[in-house]
């Protein structure tokens, strides 16, 4: 075969390739996808080769789409994350970029405060006030870590939501600090402080949500490009924060106007994006408003039905709650009260009354009609709560670490 025929013979695979020629069975014999991108068509020549169908246009545009989506959605989008992610991202990003350009605000306030500019100041006093800062910020965060921690797991989107109207408060006292020049330090450790909450909670919550996420135990590479995604609205918004700066360098009226544009837009997108989750596992609130929807009429409702009636504020104080993994003195003090407190119970706990409450004989009545009420309904709910959507496997109602034991050969905990 001479140059020229082997030419004829290249571009004619290339025309089957590209093209169906008469008598090429022109169906399509398989099709794929990479994750949630759009599907490519394989067909068979007249050699019974499989040949990719090529598409005539859009063809740029899908690889670009395919490269970002690589760089900033996890593998496998959208399948590989849970339903309420796109929302919940986009109003996430929104609020990040609000909450740069108001942080900017807040540090050209605290560079001024500390005497950037100023000829007088020096440079101990700088380092003294940043330092004491710091410090304000690192003790804070163990304490909020000890008082709140094991609640941020149960309630992530109220702490969530909480967290960022810290920030706003603390950025505001930021911006507030120069112009209370003698209690300056003061101020800028009370910022710091309410900042060091910001970051446990609004951490620790982040983690819960990406916890929701992840559907294929893939938390590592949501994490990852949600950090991504944040890096990329840091950059526009400090890009951003670089165009106002000389504008509001002294300008005080501009300064706070922004700064209100900006917190309302930040707490706006917040709002809507602890909104837009819909979280499958029961927390306190969520199991008191499926219980009321159950008792009443007979069904479980549906995670979606459910989440936009939760509360988005936590709750630092609670009437008429129940403890789960009480220590036993403040349930029964003799075998008389234990004896009430299982009587009618079949299964492995143990429900009293807390000692704080009033003793009454009615009262143990009623945490013995508890009993029987739990063994009739608790197969139907938790079926019910299956079928519904509910995670059954674990749940975030927080109990306690105390666990009894009934005598030394017996092995059952309660």
């Amino acid at each position: 075969m001479d140059r020229s025929e082997s030419s004829r013979s290249t571009i004619g695979r290339r025309y089957r390739m590209d093209h169906t020629i008469p008598g090429m069975d022109s169906a399509i014999f398989c099709s794929e996808k990479y994750g949630g991108g759009g599907a490519r068509h394989y067909i068979r020549d007249l050699e019974g080769r499989l040949l990719r169908k090529q598409e005539k246009t859009g063809r740029v545009a899908n690889s670009l789409a395919r490269g970002i989506s690589s760089v900033f959605l996890p593998q496998g989008y959208p399948e590989s994350v849970s339903a309420d992610y796109l929302s919940y991202q986009v109003w996430d990003t929104l609020q990040a970029f609000a909450s740069t350009l108001t942080g900017t605000l807040a540090t050209q306030a605290v560079l001024r405060g500390v005497g950037v500019g100023d000829s007088s100041a020096t440079v101990a006093a700088a380092s003294l006030t940043w330092m004491l800062k710091d410090g304000t910020g690192m003790i804070g965060r163990i304490l909020f870590a000890w008082l709140k921690g094991t609640q941020l797991d149960q309630d992530a989107k109220q702490w969530r939501l909480f967290a960022d109207l810290l920030n706003d408060l603390a950025i505001f006292i930021e911006i507030l600090a120069p112009a209370f020049p003698t209690i300056f330090t003061l101020i800028i450790c009370i910022s710091c402080l309410l900042k060091s909450v910001v970051g446990v909670a609004g951490g620790a919550t982040r983690a819960a949500l990406t916890v929701h996420q992840a559907r294929r135990d893939n938390m590592a590479d949501v994490s990852a490009k949600d950090g991504s995604q944040e890096t990329l609205v840091n950059l526009a918004g400090l890009s951003t924060g670089a165009l106002l700066a000389p504008l509001t360098a002294d300008n005080l009226l501009l300064t706070h106007l922004l700064f209100a544009l900006f917190t309302t837009l930040h707490l706006f997108a917040n709002y809507r994006a602890v909104r837009a989750v819909v979280m499958e596992t029961l927390n306190n609130a969520r199991l008191r408003l499926l219980l009321d929807t159950f008792l009443r009429e007979g069904v479980v409702p549906l995670p979606a039905s459910i989440n936009p009636q939760e509360p988005l504020l936590p709750a630092f104080w609670r009437r008429g709650t129940v403890r789960l993994g009480a220590p036993l003195h403040t349930i029964c003090q003799s075998v008389a009260e234990h004896q009430r407190a299982i009587k009618n119970n079949r299964k492995n706990y143990l429900l009293g009354i807390h000692r704080d409450t009033a003793q009454d004989d009615r009262l143990w009545d009623v945490v013995s009609a508890t009993h029987l009420l739990v063994e009739q309904l608790f197969p139907t709910l938790v079926s019910g709560a299956q079928s519904s959507g509910w995670l059954t496997e674990r749940h975030q109602l927080g109990p306690d670490e105390w666990r009894a034991r009934w005598g030394p050969g017996d092995k059952k905990e309660q």
